[in-house]
């Protein structure tokens, strides 16, 4: 929810805010969604672009996601960029007219994982769309200042908002400290998939060969700079013939595995296919519990690397994004506006999986 709240100022004043809120399994209702005042380290900000991710399709789908349970009506979205209409006193860097990235989760800056810089692993962390805190797919939302990110001229509003999902992809390449020496696996061609492989390649990897089932979405990752990708099953019997495909399409040892989906077998996979002394990094929650081969790992001396959202990301996925070094453009396949008929076609679409990588909304 940002912070949730009534729009300040007279232009807030003017309209009724709006937002994409979820009452139930499959119900998505746009509804009024009053904004909190403007603090003076608070930014408001109407949002233009907002992305669907699987989060958030899972909550509609399930109304839960692990844990987390939706147990009353939330406003849904987090991958979000927008244009500031006001800002608080204290409130610097930012005027109104800048076009940010927004950054949605907002920690609580006291804990001890906050002051040593691990502030992703807050216990207190109130998330965009992650019960019960209210997200952004909304005409207005109130957010600190300094979670919101001023994009540059050649950096669309859209682009800002992938730097959401860019941004897990960035962070799983520095926990795994890719560089220039570093052979990657990269286990499923999805939308996370997908950024890693793109951050894999803007860290220096010089070789990414990445896995899927689906042909489509191989073919997405080869267009998107993947030197091999192979096709795998869903079956946990053709894991040892498809590691050996794994090894000869990399044609080296692979020094870390991305596991980008979290099931047993693309577990497995990566741990099996993973050079000794190399890193598997789990980047996909896919199953909660899993059952994978961790003692023929460990002799291997293979190091199990978590990954949990981001920290400090923004600037440089902006960076990457300013530089040209990464394109995520071609992963947004679906676009559409803010009305209700279009609300429910996108997180249908987003849901059915197909040719749909990421689907946008244009506010």
């Amino acid at each position: 929810m940002g912070k949730g709240g009534m729009s300040h100022g007279n232009s807030g004043e003017e309209e009724e805010n709006m937002a994409a809120w979820l009452l139930g399994v499959n119900n998505i209702k746009i509804q009024p969604f009053k904004l909190p005042p403007l603090g003076p380290h608070d930014a408001r900000i109407r949002m233009k672009a907002v992305g669907i991710c699987g989060s958030d399709v899972h909550y509609v789908k399930e109304m839960k996601l692990a844990d987390f349970i939706v147990k009353e009506p939330m406003v849904i979205g987090h991958e979000c960029a927008g244009i500031i209409e006001e800002v608080g006193a204290e409130v610097k860097h930012l005027v109104p007219g800048d076009r940010v990235a927004v950054e949605p989760g907002i920690s609580c800056w006291r804990c001890n994982l906050c002051k040593e810089g691990r502030y992703n692993l807050c216990t207190d962390m109130k998330f965009f769309a992650t019960p019960p805190v209210h997200g952004s797919l909304a005409n207005q939302i109130v957010h600190p200042a300094d979670l919101c990110f001023k994009l540059p001229d050649n950096v669309s509003l859209e682009e800002g908002a992938m730097c959401e999902p860019l941004s897990v992809g960035v962070h799983a390449c520095r926990r795994a400290n890719i560089g220039p020496e570093t052979n990657v696996l990269v286990i499923g061609a999805g939308p996370i998939g997908l950024v890693t492989l793109l951050a894999a390649r803007a860290f220096g990897s010089p070789r990414v060969v990445i896995v899927d089932v689906d042909d489509y979405r191989l073919s997405v990752a080869k267009e998107l700079g993947a030197d091999k990708a192979v096709k795998v099953s869903t079956d946990t019997k053709d894991v040892a013939a498809e590691i050996d495909q794994i090894k000869k399409a990399m044609g080296a040892g692979v020094d870390v595995s991305f596991d980008c989906v979290g099931f047993n077998k693309t577990m497995t996979t990566a741990l099996g296919a993973t050079s000794s002394g190399g890193k598997v990094c789990l980047v996909g929650m896919g199953h909660s519990i899993m059952t994978v081969p961790l003692t023929p790992a460990a002799v291997r001396e293979i190091d199990l690397i978590g990954i949990f959202r981001y920290k400090n990301t923004w600037p440089l996925c902006i960076e990457f994004l300013r530089s040209g070094k990464i394109d995520v453009k071609p992963l947004i396949t679906h676009r559409y506006g803010f009305s209700q008929e279009e609300v429910e076609a996108a997180f249908v679409t987003s849901a059915h999986g197909g040719k749909a990588i990421k689907v946008m909304f244009n506010l």
